[in-house]
């Protein structure tokens, strides 16, 4: 399970990372600090999902 979340992780990650960037962004915080602050809570937060979707998937295959 941990191979299909790592490979999982790769795109939800980056897709959390870019839509709280995108988010910082919109919200008019756009220096250098709020948008690594945003970019690094959407790779963190990408962890636990990914896990999650990999946990889903590997239960509805059994």
């Amino acid at each position: 399970m941990f191979r299909l979340a790592s490979m999982l992780y790769s795109i939800i990650g980056t897709s959390f990372a870019g839509s709280f960037v995108i988010a910082a962004l919109a919200t008019g915080y756009d220096t250098l600090g709020p948008i690594i602050i945003a970019a690094a809570a959407g790779a963190l937060l990408g962890i636990p999902a990914s896990w999650y979707v990999a946990r889903a998937i590997t239960q509805n295959m059994r």
